[in-house]
């Protein structure tokens, strides 16, 4: 791997953790020495960060990340909704005529259907937002548009960081398993108006629990980790 691609991984996931804060100074020294690269590379990497949203300059101090504002949660669910649900119907049709992502589909839907009532219980996290992951990996690449995968990745970058600022919820993310279940097998059974629907009504939960606001107490390190699909999730996500 490049040292500006590992720089850009490891920035951007520092950023969505929350280990760089918004208005961290991300300065090109401090950085290199940090990430034990040139200044050369980093600043391709500076270069993709800016490109993403995620840092920005700031006159007098250089390079900054940006702040996440829960005011911008409606217009990026919007765009999301848009664009998720193209992407879950084109994933439907192929999935209609694709044994290998009616498999894959399906094994994803079990596996978030088990997931539901750990997470219930309070349950570690982490393998649920893995599975997140996973789904929306498996609806990029069965969509069969580069351009709205691609685009998509973009927005959720965005939703992740807002992610970290809502409720940490047990029944939240139960929830969000079952309703990601609902999206898979509606897509592994080939049913692209279902896995719309299905889809629409995950996003608009997760907006309205990323509105109730945060908890009085930070949520504990595992939820912020892992980006969840529509969830909020701390971006690596508790769940919407």
């Amino acid at each position: 791997m490049r040292a500006s691609d590992r720089a850009y991984r490891t920035l951007r996931e520092d950023i969505l953790e929350g280990t760089l804060e918004p208005g961290t100074v991300l300065g090109e020294i401090e950085q290199s020495a940090r990430l034990g690269i040139s200044r050369t590379p980093l600043r391709e990497a500076l270069g993709r960060l800016v490109a993403d949203g995620l840092a920005a300059p700031s006159a007098g101090r250089g390079m900054v990340v940006t702040a996440a504002s829960l005011a911008d949660a409606g217009q990026l669910f919007d765009l999301r909704i848009a664009l998720e649900v193209l992407a879950v119907r084109r994933a439907a049709e192929a999935a209609a005529h694709d044994p290998a992502a009616h498999d894959r589909f399906s094994d994803l839907a079990g596996s978030f259907g088990r997931s539901a009532s750990p997470l219930s219980q309070g349950a570690d996290p982490s393998d649920y937002y893995a599975l997140t992951q996973d789904l929306d990996s498996a609806v990029d690449s069965a969509c069969g548009n580069t351009y709205l995968a691609d685009t998509l990745r973009g927005v959720r970058i965005h939703l992740t960081r807002l992610r970290r600022l809502s409720r940490h919820s047990p029944a939240r993310l139960a929830e969000t398993a079952r309703e990601h279940a609902a999206i898979a097998r509606s897509i592994a059974d080939g049913n692209p108006e279902l896995a719309a629907a299905a889809t629409v009504v995950h996003l608009q939960q997760a907006l309205a629990h990323l509105r109730t606001g945060p908890d009085s107490q930070t949520p504990p390190p595992s939820t912020l980790t892992h980006p969840d699909r529509i969830d909020s999730a701390p971006l690596k996500e508790t769940t919407a």
